[in-house]
């Protein structure tokens, strides 16, 4: 026996199906971005969070910090 829909059941939205072709292209320009030194570190990414709120906030880190 197959139970009624309930009023709370939604169809899917935009974000909730994986577009596999997208993913992978997504995937290759972060991949690339590594390839070309276009990141900041983890390290970079601390220490300007951790600057917030304090008398001498940093600027944002650049790429190849």
């Amino acid at each position: 026996m197959t139970e009624p829909p309930h009023e709370m059941d939604e169809e899917p939205g935009v974000f909730d199906v994986e577009d596999a072709a997208a993913l992978e292209a997504s995937t290759r320009r972060g991949e690339a971005d590594v390839a070309a030194g276009r990141v900041v570190s983890h390290e970079a990414v601390k220490r300007w969070l951790l600057s917030w709120g304090t008398d001498n906030p940093l600027p944002r880190p650049k790429c190849g910090e």
